[in-house]
């Protein structure tokens, strides 16, 4: 039995460094406002509250997002944890084709994450980072693309399982 598994998060520096960045310049002129703020002004404290736990959610959210992809002989799984809370599955019955490609996530895409497009021709994605992505094209005519950073073991797994579809 041939496996693939792969779980992928938004580990990435570039994105570390832009939430400190944000987070500090957030909690400076949060600061900044406490401080001129009258005690008596309590809408600007909930405001400033509101936009703390926003700021602290955004941090948990990249922390915790993680993209997990398992194929197998029943088909290919996929989960976007904390969006999605089981795998998703897709039966080879529903595959007309698969496979590995080049892509670009801003041009195409519009980004990196959940990403739902309105065009037939590319469909829809998950990813979290990179370029490659295993392209599923189904039965019904509908397109998904889930990111992947192990091409070849994916390719390697695909070929096993050409046969299913």
């Amino acid at each position: 039995m041939n496996v693939f598994k792969e779980e992928q998060g938004f580990k990435q520096i570039w994105i570390q460094v832009i939430l400190i960045i944000t987070s500090v310049i957030t909690v400076v002129l949060i600061a900044n406002k406490w401080a001129a703020a009258s005690d008596q002004n309590i809408s600007a404290h909930v405001s400033s509250i509101f936009t703390l736990c926003s700021l602290l959610l955004v941090h948990v959210l990249f922390h915790f997002a993680k993209l997990t992809t398992r194929i197998d002989e029943k088909g290919i799984q996929y989960q976007f944890f904390p969006f999605h809370f089981s795998m998703r599955k897709i039966p080879w019955t529903e595959v007309s084709e698969v496979k590995i490609r080049n892509y670009n996530p801003i041009g195409e895409y519009g980004g990196w994450g959940l990403r739902y497009t309105f065009s037939k021709k590319r469909g829809n994605a998950v990813n979290v980072c990179g370029d490659i992505g295993i392209q599923i094209e189904f039965t019904n005519g509908k397109k998904l693309l889930i990111g992947t950073q192990k091409k070849e073991e994916a390719q390697r797994v695909l070929e096993t399982y050409k046969s299913e579809i």
